[in-house]
């Protein structure tokens, strides 16, 4: 299953490196091997700069990256994004055939302005929850939820959050043992329940 991982300058690091991790691992971990191909993919085919200044290259841009199974737009200082008339044409363009669409923290925000989630139930970082709510009232913004799934799209709170919801979706798309044996590899506290 393919894996996109959709980043952009001021994106929160562990945001996109601890799904990263979780798919990377799970996909070292399964039998067969190999279950999930992840990948970063950006705007454009140069270095991404992350929040605290973090570069990290892109393997794939908008124009040549492979189709995906599960796309992840995750979260940072989103606001040039969600004015970026290409990142949200690109969006609304690959959501809609793309099986499973999921966000970290504020990525929700450039699903929400690309009208992919558009009347569902969705989560944000806490600090945004009022944003949010404020600027895409068709939503139904829930607080005090590690992550939300409406259809075939599952938004996350901030950071660890969007850890535990990589879990979650590895145990949908493959088992819980795999899940479980990630978070075990990975030392990681999972949180299994949304709650």
């Amino acid at each position: 299953m393919n894996v996109g991982i959709f980043i952009y300058d001021n994106a929160e690091v562990l945001d996109f490196s601890g799904p990263f991790e979780v798919f990377s691992t799970a996909s070292r971990l399964s039998k067969p091997q190999n279950a999930f191909n992840v990948f970063l993919l950006a705007e454009h085919k140069r270095p991404v700069m992350a929040r605290g200044g973090y570069g990290i290259n892109p393997h794939f841009t908008f124009d040549n990256h492979p189709p995906m199974d599960l796309l992840i737009v995750v979260g940072g200082v989103h606001t040039e994004a969600v004015k970026n008339p290409k990142v949200i044409e690109w969006v609304a363009e690959v959501a809609p055939k793309t099986p499973h669409v999921a966000s970290v923290c504020t990525g929700a925000f450039i699903l929400a302005e690309a009208g992919q989630i558009s009347g569902l139930r969705v989560t944000t970082h806490w600090e945004d929850l009022a944003d949010l709510h404020e600027s895409y009232p068709d939503l139904t913004v829930l607080a005090e939820q590690r992550w939300v799934e409406d259809g075939k799209f599952v938004t996350s709170a901030g950071i660890s959050a969007g850890i535990d919801m990589s879990l979650y979706l590895v145990s949908k798309l493959v088992d819980l043992a795999l899940a479980e044996a990630t978070a075990k590899q990975m030392e990681y506290d999972w949180q299994k329940r949304a709650l």
